[in-house]
């Protein structure tokens, strides 16, 4: 791993330790582990910082969101960077200092004028953004989020991680800035960013999992010997490991795509082998774990309740397969192995 990560990792560590998480999901958010975030300038890679971000690039962003998947870090790190300053940074607009979270595209929103009207659904701590950004009809726009004075209507919501998943309702509230977007930032691209952070974030939790499950099959015994041991147990560390080292691969491929000015096809693949490695890495674990996995009071939950969340965010595992399909499909069977070998270099 990278220096940036193993930085990332000992912020992480300090501030989003599994008794953090678990008041963060009491209470909506972990106000110390984002300040962190913010004094170190992690929560604005990769934004330019001519828009007064911290610079960096996909490659950071991706690394930073892996150390937080491991870490179960219960803030929105990568609507705020990754998907967030990347819609502001297209459209030239300046970072506002806060907490900052991103509509999802698809949205009822309309924009008249400088006014926003519209539901968002899902919308990630929601509750607690200052400034919420998203693409409303080719036009990027940055609008005060539900926790400033006079910001749109909230109702709370959660998904399965007990993660902030809020509907926020504009009812003609002006925006605090508006750009027309490039050709290259439609809705389908803006689809394409969400889901390679939640990628980064699964892989993140995979691998996390996986040294837990080593750890607990080597300290827990049966029959005088530690479970490790045992074959059937073997075969669920096997699956685990399998399963964390395809999607690190994976990511690592979507990564170099996008940085060449493409990714689509990548991103797709490597959703969909997230969301497999979800159910398999998921049920790997409890049984190896076996009842204390599904004890509160172990950490097993925090990792395994986000995979199953994650994936079904980001347009949800049916959207990338479906787009994997249809791109393999029209293409022709000529390119199919061009394709697996390849990826977006021949298929779109």
């Amino acid at each position: 791993m990278s220096e940036l990560y193993g930085l990332a990792t000992k912020l992480f560590d300090e501030h989003s330790g599994w008794h953090d998480v678990g008041d963060a999901e009491a209470t909506g958010w972990a106000q110390g582990l984002w300040n962190a975030l913010r004094q170190t300038g992690f929560s604005d890679v990769p934004v330019p910082e001519r828009l007064g971000g911290a610079g960096g690039s996909i490659t950071d962003a991706v690394e930073l969101l892996r150390a937080a998947g491991a870490h179960a870090a219960p803030v929105p790190l990568a609507e705020a960077g990754l998907v967030g300053g990347w819609l502001l940074a297209s459209a030239d607009l300046a970072l506002p200092e806060g907490i900052r979270t991103v509509l999802p595209p698809g949205a009822s929103l309309r924009l008249d004028g400088d006014r926003l009207s519209g539901t968002a659904p899902a919308v990630a701590w929601g509750h607690r953004a200052e400034h919420v950004v998203g693409l409303v009809d080719g036009v990027v726009v940055l609008a005060p989020g539900p926790a400033q004075s006079g910001g749109p209507a909230v109702s709370r919501g959660a998904n399965l991680a007990d993660e902030p998943r809020d509907t926020v309702v504009f009812d003609g509230l002006p925006v605090t800035a508006r750009a027309d977007a490039p050709d290259e930032v439609t809705d389908e691209s803006l689809w394409e960013r969400i889901a390679l952070g939640r990628i980064a974030l699964m892989a993140g939790a995979v691998s996390a999992i996986a040294a837990m499950t080593l750890r607990y099959s080597r300290e827990r015994e049966q029959f005088g010997r530690p479970i490790g041991r045992f074959q059937a147990v073997q075969a669920h560390l096997v699956t685990i490991h399998q399963q964390a080292t395809v999607l690190a691969s994976a990511v690592d491929g979507a990564v170099t795509a996008v940085e060449l000015g493409r990714g689509g096809f990548e991103i797709a693949c490597a959703k969909v082998l997230a969301d497999r490695a979800a159910q398999l890495v998921t049920a790997a674990a409890h049984q190896t774990h076996g009842a204390i996995g599904m004890t509160k009071e172990y950490p097993l939950h925090y990792l395994t309740r986000r995979l199953w969340a994650w994936r079904d965010e980001a347009g949800g595992h049916h959207r990338w397969a479906d787009r994997l399909g249809a791109a393999l499909v029209a293409s022709g069977p000529d390119a199919l192995y061009p394709a697996i070998q390849s990826g977006s270099e021949v298929v779109r």
